[in-house]
């Protein structure tokens, strides 16, 4: 099979040109209650309203693109592209959906190339897409270098995109969904070894919608020490408890909210104040506290 013609028609280089006199065992129409989705699908995030649209597309027409599956135990089988039209098909309510089986085994370099081409497709987002480099290197063995050739990237492209699944999880969370950009996230990268202070930055880029170049310039004050009467400030508020303990129980508490917490004693006594940033912030947060 040409190299080029795959990865110029994606997983439709797979299918049989005449589905028709396709085996019977490996096209056909399949329970959708028997398959299951992929544990390794990049996406995480699907637009409810681009799916809506699909599931009538599906209601209407049918899946036209049969889905591609390997086969599991008990007569089930295992997703390996077709996410979307699996969910849009479940919304339309199909009981069965087309599939075409792949022998993993002697086709597994043809899929790897399909998938790859699914990649370049599909509108990822920044997490999603680091996620498929990382899947590409790990699954297939690749390199950054090859990987770059294949997804048709700058191998320093594929480089600062990995980068992003050094953040904690909460701050992966907040690209993929939006709330905090690619060039934010990578600037915040510089303080992966602070938490409490990556935290506190977010919140602030957040609350004040602080451009790149602000949000940088922040990180660099805070790397230098130039925010130093900040830090004055906060062994003060340490009151009785040593500031230690303190900082301990603060970053227990940030890694468990994801939010930005403070603790301010007054003798023996004291508060702690947690921050949100939104309404569905101060609701997650109510539903952590009160589990």
């Amino acid at each position: 099979m040409n190299t080029k013609s795959v990865l110029g028609r994606g997983v439709g280089a797979l299918l049989p040109q005449d589905l028709d006199s396709a085996e019977e065992d490996r096209f056909f129409f399949c329970d959708i209650d028997k398959i299951e989705p992929n544990p390794n699908q990049p996406r995480k995030y699907f637009d409810e309203d681009k799916l809506q649209r699909l599931a009538e597309s599906i209601a209407e027409r049918g899946v036209i693109q049969p889905l591609l599956v390997s086969r599991a135990k008990r007569n089930r089988y295992n997703l390996i592209a077709g996410e979307r039209r699996l969910r849009a098909a479940r919304i339309a309510g199909q009981e069965e959906v087309p599939v075409v089986v792949m022998d993993s085994d002697s086709e597994g370099k043809n899929l790897e190339l399909a998938l790859i081409e699914n990649i370049q497709r599909h509108d990822l987002n920044p997490i999603e897409e680091a996620v498929a480099y990382s899947r590409l290197i790990n699954d297939f063995d690749l390199t950054q270098e090859k990987v770059a050739q294949k997804v048709g990237r700058k191998r320093s492209t594929i480089t600062n995109t990995l980068r992003l699944l050094n953040l904690p999880d909460y701050l992966q969370d907040d690209v993929a969904s939006g709330i905090v950009s690619e060039g934010h996230a990578r600037v915040l990268l510089r303080l992966k070894d602070d938490d409490p202070k990556m935290q506190e930055i977010r919140g602030r880029i957040i609350r004040e919608q602080l451009s790149v170049r602000e949000t940088e310039r922040i990180c660099r004050q805070s790397k230098s020490g130039t925010d130093s009467s900040r830090k004055l400030s906060r062994k003060k508020s340490g009151g009785d408890l040593p500031l230690s303990y303190c900082r301990a129980l603060t970053t227990q508490l940030i890694n468990h909210l994801n939010t930005k917490i403070r603790i301010i004693q007054n003798g023996e006594r004291g508060k702690l104040e947690i921050e949100y940033y939104s309404t569905d912030d101060l609701d997650r947060l109510v539903t952590l506290l009160t589990e």
